[in-house]
């Protein structure tokens, strides 16, 4: 698989990021549809067979045990040097000052917290899951900055906010000589493209690499509209995310798909790589196709007439975070 620099850093990633939201302990969540470790590990091994080096994953995720799952999967498939490792903070972690948000406080006690899940020396992305608005900017880019020069964290990622947050914060480290962020991980799929406005078109003009989480709107682009699985049924965040105002472009993507015979999934995710400004979408997995699905869209490129198409059934949506 090609491996690509994220934005304009030294740091190469393959082209897809395997997404590990999907893998914990479903018990420690409260989540039906989060894979075991067994089953999980599997979905590790693919991902190596396909080239897919790049791993993302959050101390919130299953409660911690996501991370944990992925360590443990470095150590049995692979070595530390083969795989770029990324990971977040900000939700809460326990009711502690440490606990959750972008302070100082926070960004060194769940660092090292994420160190020691992931048992490793050092995090590749160290990403700010969300801004936090109730802490300084000033502080929260100083302690990531102080996080890299520690030598626990090699580079410094964002996640969705609105884009003029992200502008300050980028601009407060460079005011200051700290570390720039070099990455981005919104939300930008055929049914939410609301980042086209704004966050794209910076990200593309100063160098930051896009990582987008739900590639395929959490399953709705893989499947036709009313099919449901165990996530859909009990994911309560879907709902908020996609509405029936959404059906047109889902409708769409699997009728292309069947005239090219490719999966809903591998025309969806072509679409979201077809855009210059992304570097390496986010893909999860819970069934075996799902990754072999997820490459075979490195080979499939949209004509200009489907582009279109696909352009002239979407409905803007609000912004969501």
């Amino acid at each position: 698989m090609e491996q690509i620099r994220l934005g304009g850093s030294g740091l190469k990633v393959s082209r897809l990021a395997l997404g590990c939201m999907s893998f914990g302990d479903g018990k420690r969540a409260g989540q039906e549809w989060v894979l075991d470790e067994e089953s999980s590990l599997e979905y590790y091994r693919q991902a190596l067979d396909l080239g897919i080096t790049f791993w993302d994953t959050a101390n919130v995720y299953s409660a911690g045990s996501s991370e944990e799952f992925t360590g443990r999967a470095v150590r049995k498939l692979t070595t530390r040097e083969n795989v770029v490792l990324a990971t977040k903070l900000f939700h809460p972690m326990h009711d502690g000052p440490g606990g959750r948000g972008s302070s100082r406080k926070a960004i060194m006690e769940q660092t090292d917290a994420s160190l020691r899940r992931l048992d490793t020396d050092h995090i590749d992305l160290m990403q700010v899951h969300r801004f936090d608005p109730e802490t300084p900017i000033e502080e929260t880019m100083e302690a990531l900055h102080d996080v890299v020069k520690a030598g626990k964290v090699r580079y410094i990622g964002a996640s969705s906010m609105w884009t003029w947050q992200f502008v300050t914060m980028q601009y407060t480290a460079d005011l200051n000589g700290w570390t720039r962020f070099v990455s981005m991980q919104p939300q930008y799929n055929l049914i939410y493209r609301e980042e086209e406005r704004e966050m794209l078109p910076y990200c593309a003009s100063e160098g930051i690499g896009v990582v987008p989480w739900s590639p395929m709107a959490r399953g709705k682009l893989t499947r036709p509209w009313d099919e449901q699985t165990t996530r859909q049924s009990t994911d309560g965040r879907i709902a908020s995310l996609y509405s029936d105002s959404d059906k047109a472009v889902v409708d769409l993507v699997q009728q292309m798909a069947a005239d090219r015979g490719v999966s809903m999934a591998t025309l969806a995710l072509a679409w979201v790589l077809a855009n210059p400004a992304i570097t390496a979408p986010i893909v999860g997995a819970t069934k075996p196709h799902h990754l072999a699905d997820a490459a075979a869209a490195l080979d499939v490129e949209l004509t200009d007439e489907e582009m279109t198409a696909l352009a002239d059934v979407y409905t803007p949506h609000h912004v969501q975070f």
